[in-house]
């Protein structure tokens, strides 16, 4: 070959090497440069449990998730994301790059859910906080919660299941349905109920729902940490004596208007299985989820004489104890001739 041919050659070698690389460039980053969107939905893609290929890629289009759409879609086809779907909560981040997004969906790789349950008064509110954090479907977790069979095997029944909800932190995936969902938060229920436990309630002649479902009435009535046991004591000496509790969280809740801030002889006279003004002993169930303060409250209670409390007139939010009607009368009329100068109805 002449010197003149082969310079010629060298001349168009050059710029087809330029081509070729900055082919290569190119792919490489469609694949792994930034392919993020408007991200109109936020940074999660929800995947449903048996969605489609095709219906997740719409997700991700709709959602603003990813800008180029037809390379991602052929992408996702050449690394077999078609046969490997995994419903779930995925956080995609903006930059991210169709090679991430891509292995982490495939992978199926999703984002933990914390769900936070403080307290919570009804089933529905349950079903709420579950349902709206969690794939969970609303009417599998009515109809479990109404089921007493389902509930049986947990030593549960429809009045005692919000027994077993335990306010706390809890982890999840999101796409967990409404069973494994109540065992989960069931089994942390299982773990409180300790040997001790167990055994401080088994002293003051009552069940582990039982004492529940007394912690759940103290929990309504202070949130003072430092006096639960008392209010607790009378209670259970209320209990025990076959005193009625004459609670008014319960009227509040067999009413359903957590906001009543005075009862009257209207609530009082309003006809429920809950209403402790009516009926001697515990109600049927807990009237809220309560704070472990106020379980351990309910165990570890002094022995006292104490039949009353009454709101203190300084709304302090603390209370006054009373062993005798005289005093009892006492306390009121101060918390009722404070209740009237506020003009509290």
């Amino acid at each position: 070959m002449s010197a003149a041919r082969k310079k010629k050659g060298r001349k168009w070698l050059l710029p087809l090497l330029a081509i070729i690389i900055a082919a290569g460039l190119f792919a490489a980053f469609k694949v792994f440069g930034p392919n993020t969107g408007t991200f109109t939905d936020g940074e999660y893609l929800y995947v449903r449990t048996g969605s489609s290929f095709e219906s997740v890629m719409t997700g991700l289009e709709t959602g603003g998730f990813v800008r180029d759409m037809k390379t991602f879609k052929l992408l996702a086809n050449e690394a077999g994301y078609p046969d490997h779907i995994h419903p779930g909560k995925y956080h995609i981040k903006h930059g991210m790059s169709s090679y991430n997004m891509i292995r982490m969906l495939r992978s199926g790789r999703q984002e933990p859910v914390k769900l936070v349950i403080n307290k919570l008064r009804t089933k529905q509110d349950l079903i709420n906080i579950i349902c709206h954090n969690l794939e969970a479907d609303s009417n599998v977790l009515k109809q479990m919660l109404q089921d007493t069979t389902y509930l049986a095997q947990f030593g549960l029944d429809t009045n005692t299941a919000m027994c077993a909800i335990m306010p706390d932190t809890y982890d999840f995936f999101w796409n967990t349905t409404a069973d494994k969902a109540f065992r989960k938060i069931e089994k942390n229920f299982t773990r409180f109920w300790t040997d001790e436990r167990k055994a401080k309630a088994g002293a003051k002649s009552i069940t582990p729902v039982q004492a529940i479902i007394i912690a759940s009435i103290v929990d309504e009535e202070s949130n003072k940490n430092d006096e639960k046991p008392n209010i607790a004591s009378v209670y259970l000496n209320r209990l025990h004596k076959g005193i009625k509790l004459q609670a008014d969280p319960t009227v509040k809740f067999a009413i359903g208007d957590f906001t009543i801030r005075r009862i009257t002889g209207v609530h009082l006279s309003f006809q429920s299985p809950y209403n402790t003004y009516q009926n001697v002993g515990l109600p049927p169930g807990p009237i809220c989820t309560p704070s472990t303060q106020s379980i351990d409250a309910v165990l570890n209670a002094p022995e006292t004489n104490f039949i009353y409390f009454c709101a203190k007139e300084d709304f302090s939010g603390y209370h006054r104890f009373a062993a005798t009607d005289a005093e009892q009368a006492k306390n009121a009329k101060l918390y009722h001739d404070a209740l009237n100068a506020r003009g509290i109805h």
